[in-house]
């Protein structure tokens, strides 16, 4: 056996240590619910579900923290805004604080609306109902991992009520025009992220990195698009992380957001034109100048996650929690402190063990980051489901975060595209011309503002009027070099495994309903 073999074998063995390091703390943390759990209700009427109930919202609990977590601190750790390290460290504070803080002290037990709870038979039944639920959403949560796929957690825990809900009820207890409005967020929600996220690269483009002068338009615009991140997330907590906590309309969360806008741009102007004046006048420069409103952008939308993704692990237990105490269904469960804390330290813990995996794959796998890039998708994220909560529409979080990312990946393609384009068209204008003299104008071009290098193309475009090309030479002028710098096998697992989200987990969900019902009518 050579060193080779002996290298191989001790890698194989190391993965192998790690993993079983992360499934026994995950399994302790379980088995500490357990534990707990039983000491606090034994007591109590059917203290065995609300216990086993306990350990699946643990579960469920571990599963949004190793997925969709990542969408808040990706994108900072894929432009080197953050370690890795560092962005778990601050998403498991600032996630386990939004749900202890502002999470809320009653929950939604139906989530969504999307079933009925009338026509379920009675209290038995909607206990396994939620089980089923919850079970169902934690597995498919736990494939889609494994997998490398960023998922709703939202749109899980939908297809776990929904799936267990038909099989207890029927299929008229299903509320399928709250079904139709969630599949439609499938496109709106990408979609629209990607274009917010597209719209703020450009004008980031056209106004710092494309100026000759960068380190000027920098202390110009960069102050103002901080000021901008603030008022927006300012906004977005004022609606999203305090909501349960401080009630506030739309009009006095832009207005809280504004102030604190004015205040930030005042106290960081002068930081910026400091530290400007300092760095060389190079793109790099100006992404260095984003870290911090990055760093700060993490750990916001972290809190306002915890605050509001911490009921999908806790809802359905807090719902069993009640039916159990109280022997009815309730519209609204209270929650109980343990019930908070087995989801925000199943948040943190599984952020902590299993995150790593989903944070690569959206910080660097589907496209490249840098600051400025990761600026523009955290700006769509908070600013999309602004929108959204002000019109009703029902989106996810997840497919909001990851499609901005994908938008200022085609927006990147597009551009690259266009520059190769005007390039080909350059070098077709002086096809037979003495080679420094070609060089001598793509460098004039490359130095042009955006202004300039248009008018130099049209100047071009209509002295190869003038000269009269030939077809097999304007062929060559439309001719458009492509490069890909969206990985298309990333947008066709993560778009598959979106879709398959509902009905996978409503799938998962019937049958563990049957198995739960069988097992305790025995």
């Amino acid at each position: 056996m050579d060193m080779n073999d002996i290298s191989q074998i001790e890698q194989a063995a190391g993965f192998g240590r790690s993993e079983l390091f992360r499934l026994g703390v995950a399994l302790l943390f379980i088995i500490a619910i357990m534990l707990y759990s039983v000491g606090s209700v034994a007591d109590v009427p059917g203290s065995v579900m609300l216990v086993v109930a306990a350990m699946i919202g643990g579960y469920m609990a571990v599963n949004i923290g190793a997925n969709d977590v990542a969408n808040n601190v990706g994108p900072a750790v894929g432009s080197r805004a953050l370690t890795l390290t560092g962005a778990i460290l601050i998403a498991a504070i600032f996630e386990a604080a939004g749900a202890l803080i502002a999470g809320g002290e009653v929950v939604s037990t139906i989530k969504k609306g999307i079933i009925d709870p009338a026509l379920i038979a009675n209290t038995d039944t909607f206990i396994w109902v939620m089980m089923g639920a919850l079970l169902a959403a934690a597995v498919w949560l736990n494939i889609a991992t494994a997998l490398g796929a960023p998922v709703s957690t939202t749109h899980s825990i939908v297809g776990g009520v929904l799936g267990s809900g038909i099989a207890a009820g029927g299929i008229g207890i299903a509320n399928w025009g709250k079904m139709s409005q969630i599949a439609a967020s499938w496109v709106i929600s990408p979609v629209l992220g990607g274009l917010i996220a597209a719209v703020f690269l450009l004008l980031i483009k056209r106004t710092i990195t494309y100026k000759t002068d960068m380190s000027s338009a920098a202390v110009r615009m960069v102050p103002i698009l901080v000021a901008l991140m603030v008022w927006v997330f300012g906004a977005y907590l004022m609606l999203k992380g305090f909501k349960k906590i401080w009630s506030v309309d739309f009009s006095t969360a832009l207005m809280i957001g504004l102030a604190l806008a004015v205040i930030v741009f005042v106290v960081v102007r002068p930081l910026v034109k400091r530290a400007a004046g300092r760095l060389p006048n190079e793109k790099a420069s100006v992404n260095r100048l984003f870290t911090l409103p990055l760093i700060g952008a993490a750990a916001l939308l972290s809190f306002a996650h915890g605050a509001n993704d911490v009921a999908n692990a806790v809802g359905p237990l807090a719902a069993i929690n009640e039916a159990i105490l109280h022997g009815a269904v309730a519209a609204k469960a209270t929650i109980p402190l343990w019930v908070m804390m087995v989801g925000a330290i199943g948040i943190a813990l599984g952020l902590a063990l299993y995150g790593p995996k989903l944070i690569r794959t959206v910080g660097s796998e589907i496209t490249e980051l840098d600051q400025s890039r990761a600026y523009c998708v955290a700006m769509a994220a908070a600013i999309t489901v602004i929108i959204a909560t002000q019109f009703g529409l029902p989106v996810s979080s997840t497919h909001i975060a990851v499609g901005a990312v994908f938008g200022v990946g085609f927006l990147r393609e597009y551009l690259k595209a266009s520059h190769a384009k005007r390039i080909d068209e350059i070098k077709s204008h002086h096809h037979g011309a003495d080679e420094q003299v070609v060089e001598t104008y793509l460098s004039r071009f490359e130095a042009a503002s955006v202004f300039d290098k248009g008018i130099m193309i049209q100047e071009l475009k209509k002295q190869s009027a003038e000269s009269g090309l030939s077809k097999k030479e304007r062929k060559n002028l439309k001719r458009i070099y492509r490069t890909e710098l969206v990985k298309r096998a990333a947008l066709l697992k993560i778009v598959a495994a979106w879709l398959v989200t509902v009905p996978a987990s409503a799938a998962l969900s019937a049958i563990f309903f049957f198995t739960i019902r069988g097992m305790m009518l025995e």
